[in-house]
């Protein structure tokens, strides 16, 4: 299963320095429908490309939004020239289903 979407790059407020992309609503209704071996924090496997820079990580799910959130970390956001803000293209393909 793989989803292709742009979304803001933000910043968790309560951890400086951790940056994540927001999952669209119907992208998280649809992989939280597909049944998968139960992970830590309800997370769900995934592979990654951005850009040039392609890595394998989880998403969360986050309930004050009720979509999936997933990590941009350091060395992508300064791969991809990704600043503090801005819109990230992503790909986004399911893994253990």
């Amino acid at each position: 299963m793989r989803f292709e979407f742009t979304a803001p790059l933000w910043e968790w407020p309560s951890r400086a320095s951790w940056y994540f992309v927001t999952v669209p609503d119907e992208a998280s209704a649809d992989i939280r429908e597909v049944p998968r071996p139960p992970r830590g924090f309800g997370s769900a496997r995934v592979r990654v490309t951005v850009g040039g820079s392609r890595w394998t990580t989880s998403i969360f799910p986050d309930s004050n939004v009720g979509c999936y959130v997933l990590p941009i970390k350091k060395s992508v956001r300064d791969a991809e020239g990704l600043g503090d803000e801005g819109d990230v293209r992503v790909a986004l393909e399911l893994l253990d289903v």
